[in-house]
């Protein structure tokens, strides 16, 4: 991990109430149409991806990601949340180990055979060449509560919806950036804490492969729901 000279963030716990102006230029009704229009054809061609090469990719261009994704709304404005980007190629290895030691056991039948067959459409099984072929993860870990360096604490607020919507917004900067991505969730996930040596206020939420798809990549012919099928309008 890289130190940084910045000031340590510390919530602003019984602050008084501290308004800012916020004046951003509103965009023209043409213009807003077009970016929508845009971003909604962009958006709809995202997939998961579980076939990845390689090829390295720039890292600023995650690091731009995980700083989209840190601007999401939180509970309190507490920002739950840190992401761990691994690119080292023994880690990841160990990640994948681990990961695969838990996944076969569920697809042995921990998962439940409603689960299984639901899960048969994605082509999915207990291997996770993922965690390996891609250059870089991205651990995200929510952080239950605050733990200051002297072990004080502050509970946390949201936390599951706060961090969820986190990684929304980082699946779509990353996407928008030209990279493909995963949301692996290996159950249970206690052992990224042990091997990235997380703090005790952490709990691993996601594992994130992040890179190019392989020439070869496929993925499922599925569909999506349609506008109508996902919104109600009152």
């Amino acid at each position: 991990m890289t130190a940084t000279t910045e000031e340590s963030w510390e919530p602003d716990h019984g602050a008084p109430y501290r308004p800012v102006p916020y004046r951003p230029q509103r965009m023209e009704p043409s213009e807003s149409l077009a970016r929508s229009a845009e971003l909604r054809e962009r958006m709809a061609g995202r997939r998961t991806v579980r076939r990845f090469s390689p090829d390295p990719v720039p890292e600023q261009v995650i690091r731009d990601a995980i700083a989209c994704a840190a601007t999401a709304p939180s509970g309190a404005h507490q920002q739950p949340w840190t992401f761990v980007l691994v690119r080292d190629p023994e880690i990841r290895g160990h990640i994948r180990a681990e990961a695969e030691r838990e996944e076969r056991i569920s697809y042995d039948g921990r998962l439940g055979e409603e689960w299984l067959a639901a899960l048969r459409p994605l082509g999915t099984d207990e291997v996770k060449t993922h965690l390996t072929d891609a250059p870089a993860l991205i651990v995200v870990f929510q952080q239950r509560y605050w733990l200051g360096e002297a072990g004080e604490k502050r509970k946390h607020y949201y936390v599951d919806e706060s961090v969820g919507i986190s990684v929304g917004m980082l699946l779509s900067a990353l996407h928008l950036s030209g990279l493909a991505a995963l949301v692996h969730t290996p159950s249970p996930m206690r052992f990224l804490s042990r091997v990235l040596d997380r703090p005790e206020n952490e709990k691993a939420f996601a594992v994130i492969p992040v890179g190019y798809p392989a020439d070869d990549c496929q993925v499922p012919d599925l569909r999506r729901k349609t506008l109508d099928q996902v919104m109600v309008e009152v």
